[in-house]
Order: structure tokens, then C-alpha cells, then sequence
């Protein structure tokens, strides 16, 4: 069956194209109607809209004048391994399709800031209490964010059904042999 007709891409699809226009058409918003550092109150100071510019990477980082390349060379690497993980997920995997589409998606928000502007990445949400703020994010940071937890809780499931399913076979397996080894061994007569 193709790809693009399966169960998974009926989620995966889907998600990355409303997570990826969510995405821009917010950051235009913001663009349209937010001036640069000033924050704009939404539900007291615990949301605020702030409109900033980030050259880096998430919590800031930043790798000098090269970042913007390097963060885009480090996305499509990233995004070249998440198809491929995506390409080996099993038919019907609703969480680990929803996962990778989720990171997939942020990730394409946010290259596609890092190729339209040099001025970097644009971020509007930001929450906190006071002067502890979060730094500020969007809607592709959120996607990332919340399809990286899922696709870790995805994994570590599926290792441990992995180790469970290994356990079991080595348990079957060694009392089987050691079942065909006491048979083989000859009978001590009394």
C-alpha cells in the first residue's frame, strides 16, 4: 500500500500541515501587530504577548553569525532521520505517528523563519510570574515540545515491551533447555 494512503499518514499529514499553517499565520500575527519588546498582556502577567526575534536555538543559544546555517543544516538532518523513523513506524502506531508529525512539524515552522528571515526565529508567547519568566516561544516550539515528550514516552514504552518480550523468550528458553538437559542427562539408579 502506498505511504501516503496508509493509517499513519491519514495523522501524520494532517498534523503537520495544520501545526506548520497555525504556526506561520501566528507569527505573522505577531509581526502585524506586536512591537519588538513590549509585552502585551493576556491574562495578566502569567501570558503575555512579546514579540522577539531569536537567532539562536532553543533557551536562546546562539553559535555566533553561523547559527542560522547551522541550525538549518542541523533541522534538515533532523527532519531526514524523524521520516525515516516515521517510514519504520508500524501501521496504525497512532502515538508515535502523532509524536513524529508534532516534532516534524515545529521543526518545519520554525526553518521556515531561519530561510525567510535573517533576523531569526520569531517568538511571541511568554509566560511566567513577574520577573521568572519562560523563555519566550511559539507555536512551532510548542509542537516540538510537546512531540519530543511524547515520542520519548512512545520509545520507552516500546523498549520496554521490547525487554519484556526478551525476558520472556530467554525465561521459555532456558527452562526448555534446561528441561531438554535434565532429560538428556542419564538417571542416577539408587
Amino acid at each position: 500500500m502506498p505511504r501516503s494512503s496508509s493509517p499513519n499518514a491519514v495523522v501524520f499529514w494532517p498534523v503537520v500541515a495544520c501545526i506548520v499553517v497555525a504556526d506561520v499565520v501566528t507569527k505573522m500575527i505577531a509581526l502585524n501587530t506586536l512591537t519588538l519588546f513590549t509585552p502585551q498582556q493576556v491574562a495578566g502577567d502569567a501570558l503575555r504577548l512579546t514579540l522577539v526575534r531569536n537567532k539562536g536555538a532553543a533557551f536562546g543559544l546562539y553559535l555566533g553569525d553561523y547559527s542560522r546555517y547551522i541550525f538549518m543544516v542541523l533541522t534538515v538532518g533532523a527532519l531526514v532521520i524523524l521520516w525515516r523513523l516515521y517510514q519504520s513506524t508500524r501501521e496504525g502506531d497512532v502515538p508515535r505517528t502523532l509524536a513524529i508529525a508534532l516534532v516534524c512539524a515545529g521543526a518545519l515552522g520554525n526553518l521556515i523563519d531561519r530561510i525567510r528571515w535573517s533576523e531569526g526565529v520569531v517568538d511571541f508567547i511568554d509566560v511566567g510570574f513577574r520577573d521568572m519568566r519562560w523563555p519566550t516561544f511559539n507555536v512551532a516550539d510548542m509542537a516540538v515540545s510537546t512531540g519530543a515528550f511524547l515520542l520519548a514516552w512512545v520509545l520507552w514504552g516500546d523498549d520496554r515491551a521490547e525487554r519484556a518480550r526478551a525476558a520472556e523468550a530467554t525465561g521459555v528458553s532456558s527452562r526448555g533447555s534446561s528441561a531438554a538437559s535434565a532429560a538428556a542427562r542419564p538417571q542416577d539408579s539408587p
